[in-house]
């Protein structure tokens, strides 16, 4: 086969020349149907979460983000915990 590529002056001249097909190049490889690219990921959520800018005390940012990794989703959990207790209907 003989190849040549769009954006350098190689060419391809021995099958050899081509990387391995490993189980990690197939994990990091786009998929696409036709010529749709799908995305990798994670999936859609059904209530996805909003980005938004907060103000908070400092003593509280402090306190979350010293329980490591994940501070925000446990401040989301706690801000849920509340509305359980404040506001019934969520």
């Amino acid at each position: 086969m003989n190849a040549k590529s769009a954006d350098t002056d190689n060419t391809w001249v021995d099958k050899d020349d081509a990387p391995e097909l490993t189980d990690a190049w197939f994990e990091q490889a786009d998929l696409r149907k036709g010529a749709k690219l799908l995305r990798r990921g994670r999936p859609v959520s059904s209530s996805p979460k909003i980005s938004t800018t907060l103000r908070f005390d400092a003593v509280i940012l402090e306190a979350f983000k010293a329980t490591g990794k994940g501070w925000q989703t446990r401040m989301n959990d706690a801000l849920h915990e509340w509305l359980k207790e404040h506001h019934p209907v969520v």
